[in-house]
């Protein structure tokens, strides 16, 4: 069961479409996009890097530059230290690369998922001073290593800290005043956008778009030349990870996944070459889809299943075979890890009807022969089918791990707070975090976490939001080049959804190796027949068919015998086929 609900925000749509020359319905989505000034239309239709925000702006940004200026004078050893998912490779990517140009003495390090877990550990520290390192600068962690920065500043290490997680906090006061008290790591320089003194406009950022933001500062200081293209070259990165870190494509994170795709699709990396080769991706076809479903994760498996050193090594190859052999390997990788996904996802599936887990506000699953890197994508899965938070645990090498992914209306990270107790460590943010355990703690976090869960039953009900209710008929292609202008899409700008009352499905086929596919000819309350395709469960969609109009309606509509009005919610789309491009409706939900 899903609730559709149609936005209704107010503006003037034609003043908006008068001035910039486009459809009032292009108007009403971009109102949709909670834009309320002409000034932000303009950007959000014809904004350039020159809209993104100065890096100097970001809290500690100017220490940080400083002491890093100050560290390559004065030839101190530097290490990266990253982390083994792909925004964590890219910005261990950017910064090394962006030291190495001002000539820096640098070495990159990426943590182990299994054998170090989460960002900064004491073996990395001793690591470090083992090596005769003299800085530390991580990305992408660090805001909750503590512990471990101290470690490092009783070894003389200075330490910088570039992040984008949440702040560790403590709440002190009483029921009537409590307040949050950061608790900020020792070092040097700390930026994180999430920080309460940083007044950077925009937090939303990823890992590797601060780490970018420290490479352009780094540049705008230094004025090094070779720093200059290399910061150029950099930006596909920072693209690459705010579309898998899945950051809200608002603001300046859509102009750079903007303007990172053009980079993208013709870049000079040989690695990126070679993993879209691998991967049968057409040059120049690069898309947000694949670096969030094709791309990323190959990058990703070899932190789940191997190391995620063997990525950066992909976007350091030096030679086309190199970079081809690598290629083959993380794509080989990634094969293995999505089996291995299906059956975790399996076993999930009949704990939850074992245990009666549905009833559960958060449903926690233990997994105990669940390898612990496919902990997240479970726990995403999970959440998508039934629509409830979700903690996916397993057993590692030092008692559980987890991950959890999150709904809108529950804050994962404050809800882990409030339950600490049960953690060894954890971190994380809105809709994801990670965690480690004691086992014989998790029937009491399980109790404890749905105890205090304040979601209601409402929260749990799938939302459509619809940005406008547009006869079928009124959809051309002049209206969905308008449409193209406003991407890229993904999570905080989704591709618009429209919708139409009684659309009559006449008769169907089912496509596809895998029967994913559907095309239906359909006819529109004005009296016009058209053809829609369905890319999701077409047997689900007989089914809904069959409880609606009776047993048998499913066979009816596939004979080509059917008469059933259908409320669908669809996109607009273009279709190139065999070099012959026609616009098609995409339906997305029905009832």
């Amino acid at each position: 069961m899903e609730k559709w609900f149609v936005a209704a925000k107010k503006a003037d749509f034609n003043a908006w479409a008068e001035k910039y020359q486009i459809n009032p319905v292009t108007a009403r989505i971009l109102r949709n996009r909670d834009l309320t000034e002409e000034g932000e239309v303009g950007r959000f239709l014809y904004g350039t890097l020159e809209d993104c925000h100065s890096p100097w702006l970001l809290k500690d940004m100017d220490r940080a530059v400083a002491e890093i200026c100050g560290a390559v004078e004065e030839g101190l050893a530097i290490r990266v230290i990253g982390d083994y998912d792909v925004d964590g490779i890219c910005a261990s990517y950017i910064l090394t690369r962006s030291l190495e140009a001002l000539g820096a003495r640098v070495d990159t390090a990426i943590p182990h998922r299994i054998h170090d877990g989460y960002g900064l550990n004491d073996n990395l520290i001793e690591d470090a001073r083992r090596d005769g390192m003299g800085m530390i600068i991580t990305c992408d962690n660090g805001i909750a290593a503590a512990a471990q920065i101290e470690l490092a500043n009783s070894y003389g290490i200075r330490v910088i800290v570039t992040d984008h997680h949440e702040v560790p906090f403590v709440t002190e006061g009483g029921p009537e005043s409590t307040v949050h008290r950061e608790l900020l790591p020792p070092a040097l320089a700390v930026i994180d956008p999430k920080q309460e003194q940083c007044g950077y406009p925009f937090p939303g950022i990823c890992g590797g778009a601060v780490a970018y933001k420290l490479a352009q500062a780094l540049e705008e200081k230094t004025q090094n030349s070779k720093l200059g293209e290399v910061v150029e070259e950099l930006l596909e990165f920072a693209a690459f990870a705010t579309v898998c870190d899945v950051m809200e494509l608002k603001g300046e994170n859509r102009i750079l996944v903007k303007e990172g795709l053009r980079r993208l699709n013709a870049s000079k990396n040989m690695g990126i070459r070679a993993l879209a080769e691998v991967n049968g991706i057409e040059p120049g076809k690069l898309g947000v889809y694949h670096l969030g479903f094709v791309l990323g994760p190959c990058l990703n498996a070899t932190g789940r299943l191997d190391t995620a050193k063997r990525a950066l090594e992909l976007l350091q190859s030096q030679s086309r075979a190199a970079a081809i052999s690598a290629a083959g390997e993380l794509k080989e990788l990634n094969d293995s890890r999505r089996n291995m996904t299906l059956q975790g996802e399996a076993q999930a599936e009949n704990q939850i009807a074992e245990q009666h887990m549905e009833q559960d506000k958060v449903m926690v699953l233990f997994l105990p022969q669940v390898h612990e890197s496919l902990a997240g994508i479970i726990a995403g899965r999970i959440r998508e089918h039934y629509n409830h938070p979700v903690f996916i645990l397993t057993r590692g090498e030092e008692g559980v791990k987890g991950s959890g992914r999150s709904i809108e209306g529950y804050h994962m990270y404050e809800a882990m707070t409030e339950v600490k107790h049960y953690f060894t460590r954890f971190g994380g943010h809105a809709m994801a975090a990670g965690l480690s355990m004691r086992e014989e703690d998790i029937p009491l976090f399980r109790r404890e976490v749905n105890e205090k869960c304040r979601l209601q039953e409402a929260d749990f009900i799938p939302r459509v939001h619809i940005d406008v209710p547009m006869p079928l008929v009124c959809g051309n292609e002049r209206l969905e080049d308008e449409l193209e202008m406003l991407g890229p899409f993904g999570v905080g700008n989704p591709k618009p959804l429209f919708a139409q009352k009684d659309i009559v499905f006449l008769n169907g086929r089912i496509m596809g190796a895998n029967k994913n596919f559907a095309r239906y000819r359909v006819r529109t309350p004005e009296g016009e027949e058209k053809q829609i395709v369905f890319f999701g469960d077409p047997e689900r969609f007989g089914r809904f068919l069959d409880e609606k109009y009776g047993p048998g309606s499913q066979t009816a509509l596939y004979e080509g015998r059917g008469n059933f009005p259908v409320s669908v919610a669809y996109h607009l789309e273009k279709n190139t086929y065999k070099g012959r491009t026609e616009l098609q409706y995409v339906m997305r939900h029905y009832c």
